[in-house]
């Protein structure tokens, strides 16, 4: 019974390799962000979907981008840092204060998504998960806990005027 329930268990988390991701994750968010220090992080991304029709041939081709989502409960602030799946290097800080969004939300379908709408033109789609294996185009890192407390902090903060 033992051999065939690891077999069927799926892969498991490498927690150093997590760990040192989180590190990283940690310290380039210091660097750009002010203050970096007072904001819990997770790890999320964002899709870019372009679709084709070229006759016969209908698809779509999705780009990742890799994002470090600090958030900051007494400011209700979240700060979003696009960054690469090896954490080598991280864009500038986008900040999504509470008392300046026109509305947020959490979709369901057909991805588990926090949507943030700025301002009438623009919104920005953050997934998160505990835990995506694909090291090629996600930040390894496990974060449960921090994946749960932001989505309290999410739902609690932004979603409610």
């Amino acid at each position: 019974m033992g051999l065939f329930s690891k077999l069927f268990k799926g892969p498991e988390i490498d927690q150093a390799k997590s760990d040192a991701n989180a590190k990283k994750m940690r310290a380039l968010f210091d660097q750009v962000v002010e203050n970096g220090a007072n904001y819990r992080l997770i790890f999320g991304y964002t899709e870019d979907v372009a679709r084709f029709n070229y006759g016969f041939v209908h698809g779509s081709k999705t780009k990742i981008g890799n994002l470090i989502v600090g958030w900051n409960e007494a400011s209700q602030t979240i700060v979003v840092v696009p960054t690469v799946p090896d954490l080598s290097g991280c864009g500038d800080p986008t900040y999504y204060r509470r008392a300046e969004i026109l509305k947020a939300y959490r979709n369901k379908y057909p991805t588990d998504a926090f949507i943030i709408y700025p301002d009438k033109r623009s919104y920005i789609g953050i997934n998160a998960y505990d835990w995506l294996e694909d090291e090629s185009l996600y930040v390894y890192v496990s974060q449960e806990a921090e994946l749960a407390a932001f989505t309290e902090f999410f739902l609690n903060c932004f979603t409610k005027k």
